[in-house]
């Protein structure tokens, strides 16, 4: 297990303090790790041996599992209540706060907890670490404010690996529950051409028995969404992301999603340490393992593939035209 593949970073943003007068996390305190009753894989949602191996992931969705104790889960809540202040919206979600992290010392602790991180690898079966770019560590998502909206739409995530937990009591709600598609991108995608949605009889929706429960997600794999509240209350949930810690496998990011929603002051610089990372990690395994050969064409190949996160994050940053969102539905 990797435990950080990139630090947290020791210095804050320009703009971001943090919260006066919090508990101090304590995972004997505020953790109550429990691993899932079941795994469900991707092969089971429709992809193909071939669309796996080169994931981070062979597992798809887990059920239900505690994460918090009691303690701990009213702590997480609080924080979010704090955090609210600072929520903003995008086309996909109208309620959301980013970069937590770097004002409540409680969610950095949580987010990057060993105790944690080791339970995420054991259910994903690999080695994970808390992801690289802290913008996707402690993710929080706040009801909508017009109950006609979904908390957050059919999408898939623009990073790999997940927890989503339940910050509020999930049992206290009408309506706003997490659901998958139990199918693949491809055939959302022919769905979303059709102006469909998923159908009912492939949809499942997970039963959290309270709040500090989580499921591990494949987010980048799995459609998913946050339904619409059938009445108001109060409904948060908490995203934390997670890397791979084998760079040779795909990225399985949208860096370029990011730039509609976060603070460009603290995106670049997370892009770019992630890409960084990433090129590291290759071209070290490159020193390692380059045999003898005068193929020259094969060793620029393999090059080529070492830094081609750096190439392709360049090329985005530098890109002005505007982007869209991703996501299944046309409003």
């Amino acid at each position: 297990m990797s435990i950080a593949a990139v630090p947290f970073p020791e210095s804050q943003p320009d703009g971001y303090t943090w919260f006066e007068n919090e508990p101090t996390f304590n995972p004997a305190k505020h953790l109550a790790l429990a691993k899932p009753e079941k795994i469900r894989y991707l092969e089971e949602f429709g992809y193909s041996p071939d669309e796996i191996k080169s994931k981070a992931s062979p597992v798809a969705v887990s059920s239900p599992f505690r994460v918090l104790s009691d303690e701990g889960a009213q702590v997480l809540l609080n924080t979010a209540r704090l955090l609210k202040q600072h929520a903003i919206s995008c086309e996909r979600i109208e309620n959301m706060v980013r970069g937590g992290c770097y004002r409540s010392r409680f969610l950095r602790d949580l987010c990057v907890d060993p105790s944690l991180t080791q339970l995420m690898c054991d259910i994903y079966e690999t080695d994970v670490a808390p992801h690289t770019m802290p913008v996707h560590l402690g993710h929080m998502n706040f009801s909508p404010d017009d109950l006609s909206k979904a908390v957050d739409k059919w999408h898939h995530d623009t990073l790999p690996l997940d927890i989503v937990m339940m910050v509020t009591d999930p049992k206290t709600l009408d309506g706003g529950q997490f659901e998958y598609f139990v199918g693949t991108k491809a055939e959302m995608a022919d769905l979303a051409a059709q102006g469909l949605t998923p159908p009912i009889d492939r949809v499942e929706a997970p039963p959290f028995h309270g709040p500090g429960y989580g499921i591990a997600l494949h987010g980048d794999m799995v459609v998913h969404r946050g339904a619409p509240l059938n009445s108001a209350g109060e409904r948060i949930s908490m995203v934390n992301g997670y890397v791979s810690t084998n760079c040779a496998l795909d990225d399985q990011h949208r860096h370029k999603d990011l730039t509609l929603v976060d603070d460009p002051v603290v995106l670049y610089a997370e892009w770019a340490k992630h890409s960084a990372w990433r090129a590291k990690e290759r071209l070290d395994d490159l020193v390692n393992s380059m045999n003898f050969s005068s193929d020259s064409d094969s060793i620029a190949d393999e090059l080529e593939f070492a830094i081609s996160d750096v190439t392709k994050t360049i090329a985005e940053m530098r890109d002005k035209n505007k982007h869209e969102m991703h996501h299944y539905e046309k409003s």
